[in-house]
């Protein structure tokens, strides 16, 4: 704790100079930083948070909105719990709870987060464990048990550190400790606090922990996107709420129109549990059902998830050949 007092890193989420912690912004990041870095996460959040400053305003918000704010993030189910979570808070009066078992019953909200915003945002007692806990743990206790299966183990050695008092700052120590110091690769034990402690450092071999099993290749899968143009816009779809990527704007997946298709290419795109290889075919015409007829020009502004953005960049790419202009 005197560590961090002196070296926690000034996040934009964070309250400082002893001001209190403003939940709404601590569960915002929370949301978004899950299964995300840092960096990438603090030009969303900057954005998010000027564009809506409170739970009220982003309950407020148009879904389609919200969704063309996130995209770029990932894991678009987070999106939308984010509106429907902001909407239920907002219906019932605006504040979110501080208990830890009232959190859990929000949209979105697991066990993880709802431990974050109890401790941090409410100064609840709570053991809030990401991966950066776990290796610390892991390291600290030489836990030899591989993961996934010792995190109930490393769960229980968190709760047995956890005081009482100051639960929300020792969370944010322990991430910052495992974020900078006791990294995955390379950890500076030298300037650690904690190495008088750590049995990993007394072995000598700190990244040996945590023990991970070996992981299995991942599947791939492929599509195809569809780049359907006309009067210089390309069609633009929305996907169905449930599903990958559910409730985004996108290429159409199926053919949306019985024009001549040209192949533009591939890319490839890496998900949580596999790997995807999306075919680019372009063509020009009218549609054949409906969706979005978005300017060509603009397209990068459509708010497109990843693999889609990189999907429309390579059919722009195509579309520049010096043989598509001659033709």
């Amino acid at each position: 704790m005197r560590w961090y007092a002196v070296d926690k890193r000034r996040l934009p989420w964070r309250a400082e100079n002893g001001e209190p912690a403003d939940p709404y912004r601590v569960w915002l990041s929370e949301i978004m930083l899950q299964q995300t870095t840092v960096a990438a996460v603090k030009p969303y959040f900057d954005a998010f948070t000027r564009k809506w400053p409170d739970v009220d305003a982003l309950a407020a918000a148009e879904e389609a909105e919200v969704m063309r704010a996130w995209a770029g993030l990932g894991y678009y189910a987070r999106a939308r719990n984010l509106i429907a979570c902001a909407r239920e808070i907002a219906a019932h009066g605006g504040a979110f709870p501080a208990e830890e078992a009232a959190l859990r019953r929000l949209p979105g909200i697991g066990g993880y987060t709802a431990a974050a915003v109890a401790a941090i945002a409410f100064g609840q007692r709570a053991v809030v464990v990401d991966g950066n806990v776990e290796r610390v743990v892991a390291r600290l206790f030489a836990v030899a048990q591989p993961l996934p299966g010792a995190k109930p183990r490393l769960r229980e050695l968190a709760d047995s550190l956890t005081p009482d008092q100051g639960a929300g700052d020792f969370a944010q120590a322990m991430m910052d400790l495992g974020a900078t110091i006791c990294t995955p690769r390379s950890p500076a034990c030298g300037r650690c606090p904690l190495a008088d402690h750590c049995a990993a450092w007394a072995e000598e071999r700190p990244e040996l922990y945590p023990v991970k099993a070996k992981k299995a290749a991942k599947p791939r899968r492929e599509w195809i996107a569809y780049w359907l143009e006309r009067d210089g816009r390309v069609l633009l779809v929305r996907r169905p709420n449930r599903g990958l990527l559910g409730g985004m704007l996108a290429l159409p997946t199926d053919p949306p129109a019985d024009v001549v298709w040209q192949e533009a290419g591939a890319v490839e795109h890496v998900f949580t549990h596999f790997v995807l290889t999306m075919r680019v075919m372009c063509g020009a015409g009218d549609a054949q059902a409906g969706g979005e007829w978005w300017p060509v020009t603009d397209v990068e502004q459509a708010g497109l998830p990843t693999v889609f953005a990189k999907a429309a960049r390579r059919a722009l790419a195509w579309r520049a050949e010096p043989r598509r202009q001659a033709a």
